[in-house]
């Protein structure tokens, strides 16, 4: 499969199931992989990559329902949290600020240069579930959960919370994408 068939096979999937089509350790073996062989500026590897799964994937959507205090649906935090697993997107603020002090003159890229590298993580791991069978959907609870995230986890005070990814069995396909005239977004200049 051509990286294109596979970019294109990545959609936004929001009715998961707990029935994954592959082994958990495909998944896990997947993030590794994925998280080891995607580039950054500098070579930093900033991002950092936690895969919640069992009872922790359920009481993980749960907490984020009560960080806020009833002002989310249920029926969508329920939807996430019908899913087999989450993975959290995260990046070491202290990786970067190590950065910033050796290199000077790009201290203020090096935030931007961590979230880009955290964008190609999160979009090259959704793309490889898709072609494992699996779906997913991106979501952004933080900063809202970001503390009760590192306390269930026990992560790092460093790890900064960037995005949520449930995955799990696709229950239904979604709705077929509307062609755009792509010369609208993309120019050729000779």
């Amino acid at each position: 499969m051509s990286i294109v068939d596979s970019i294109a096979k990545r959609r936004t999937y929001y009715q998961l199931d707990k029935d994954l089509p592959v082994a958990e350790q495909e998944v896990v073996a997947l993030v590794e992989k994925i998280t080891e062989l995607v580039p950054d500026a500098f070579n930093m590897k900033s991002a950092r990559a936690v895969v919640v799964t069992g009872s922790r994937q359920d009481a993980l959507w749960d907490a984020i329902y009560d960080a806020f205090g009833g002002k989310v649906a249920r029926e969508k935090i329920d939807g996430f949290r019908a899913a087999y697993g989450t993975i959290l997107y995260l990046y070491d603020t202290d990786v970067v600020k190590g950065l910033q002090e050796r290199f000077p003159l790009y201290a203020a890229n090096f935030p931007v240069w961590a979230q880009q590298a955290n964008g190609m993580l999160q979009f090259s791991i959704w793309s490889g579930l898709r072609d494992l069978g699996v779906g997913a959907n991106l979501q952004h609870y933080n900063p809202v959960i970001d503390e009760m995230v590192r306390e269930m986890f026990d992560l790092p005070a460093s790890w900064q919370l960037v995005a949520q990814m449930p995955f799990g069995g696709i229950v239904a396909e979604p709705d077929a994408k509307e062609k755009e005239d792509i010369r609208q977004r993309v120019r050729v200049i000779r």
